[in-house]
């Protein structure tokens, strides 16, 4: 490597550890998971391009052996790293399947087939962990697009940052095979491909986590002051935006409601406190059941609705109803008018429509929902889906899926109400 060239390397890093220190800065100011899992990510990037450069060798003289073996995991260890902070980045285990399971995967099989990669000839070792690592590298990328195509805006930033890693491993890898004298441009154009890969990846994480810390902090605007999930403003924006992309995509997804029922019950025993510490508590839960990718908002004082764009299957749609009443069953606990703590429970219902391929109306679908939700109040498990048949409420244990029709609703219900009186 020539001076000049070990110059323009030597700036690259230096850009990669700008935007990495500015990173720790964020962890300590507002530590969290995503600012460690962001900060790592810058790591794995400059240890990459340090050993894969030249820099590393020309500086430190390690051992040939040594920095074979390096220049083998560094490239297989950074992807593998990479798709398992991304899939949480994306929510995948939340919103596609297919996409969880890629990613998974990836996080773990890259890594191993670099070290495997140094089972074989040593000619062979760089270029079968260049091959991995661009092929991890890829299907990050296809999925970032697959996650922008079903409603993740910010997805398609972290695809830039992606599709600039391609050229930037695979010259970087070239170099480490020593693929003739390159001349300085193409150092260049390799360095400024690494840099720009880490910035706008960066840029990406930076955002995912600055909304979540706006969210969190109420100053974002559109947010319920109470509960700090979307208003229903903003949660009416979602569900026009997400028809949209519906009827571009053809992805079937849910619409859920919670509707909570005679909450001054709450007021009148604990005080108007304890009753907003019911809200979050409720609005928390359900965010955490239909994963946090997935938009939440008030509709109205005593209703939540929460959208999911994608579903797996049509049978989700009984375990996320299901689920999602079985864990608003368990009571809270409030702070009463005296300050002492105390358990409740609300009473609620919940509605799970599904989103089919072909949109409906966005006020329809709410109506749809609510009448649902209404409806679960009466039923065992609070969790109410639409007959396909006669668009009758259903409970969610009952709900058929493959054309037959449900057992009556309210029967079983009423006969056991009238036989308890």
């Amino acid at each position: 490597m020539g001076t000049i060239a070990l110059v323009v390397w030597s700036m690259a890093l230096g850009a990669i550890a700008a935007v990495g220190l500015a990173r720790a800065g964020d962890l300590f100011r507002r530590p969290g998971p995503a600012q460690l899992r962001a900060l790592a990510f810058h790591l794995s990037v400059f240890l990459l391009v340090l050993v894969e450069s030249g820099v590393l060798r020309q500086l430190a003289h390690p051992g040939p052996e040594r920095l074979r073996v390096l220049q083998v995991l560094a490239g297989p260890v950074c992807v593998g790293v990479s798709s398992f902070w991304i899939q949480g980045w994306l929510g995948a285990g939340e919103r596609d399947r297919l996409m969880a399971a890629v990613l998974r995967a990836a996080a773990f099989g890259v890594p191993a087939g670099g070290v495997a990669a140094l089972l074989l000839p040593g000619e062979l070792q760089l270029p079968a962990a260049a091959l991995l690592s661009l092929l991890g590298s890829g299907l990050t990328c296809w999925l970032t697009v697959r996650a922008w195509t079903i409603g993740d805006r910010l997805a398609l930033v972290m695809a830039g940052g992606c599709a600039l890693t391609l050229p930037a491993i695979a010259g970087l890898y070239a170099l480490a095979m020593h693929r003739g004298p390159w001349p300085l441009a193409v150092h260049v154009a390799l360095a400024v491909a690494a840099v720009g890969s880490n910035a706008v990846t960066g840029h990406g994480l930076w955002r995912r986590a600055r909304r979540a810390w706006r969210t969190r902090e109420g100053g974002a605007t559109a947010i319920d002051p109470v509960t700090q999930v979307h208003s229903s403003t903003a949660l009416v924006q979602q569900l026009l935006a997400a028809q949209k992309r519906r009827r571009r995509t053809g992805r079937e997804g849910a619409l859920l409601a919670v509707t909570i029922f005679e909450p001054e019950r709450i007021a009148t025993l604990a005080g108007n406190a304890a009753l907003n510490e019911v809200w979050m508590t409720l609005a928390g839960r359900i965010q955490r059941q239909i994963g946090l990718v997935n938009p939440v908002g008030r509709y109205w004082d005593r209703c939540f609705v929460g959208l999911v764009e994608t579903i797996p299957a049509r049978p989700w749609l009984r375990t996320i109803g299901l689920r999602l009443a079985g864990t608003l069953r368990q009571p809270v606990e409030v702070t009463g008018r005296n300050g002492e703590a105390m358990r409740v429970r609300v009473d609620f219902g919940v509605g799970v429509v599904h989103l089919r391929r072909r949109p409906l109306e966005v006020e329809d679908v709410l109506d749809e929902a609510q009448r649902l939700a209404e409806a679960a109040r009466q039923m065992r498990s609070r969790a109410a889906l639409a007959d396909p048949q006669t668009g009758e409420p259903v409970p969610a244990e009952q709900a058929s899926f493959h054309g037959r029709p449900a057992r009556p609703l309210l029967q079983p219900v009423a006969a056991t109400q009238r036989a308890a009186t």
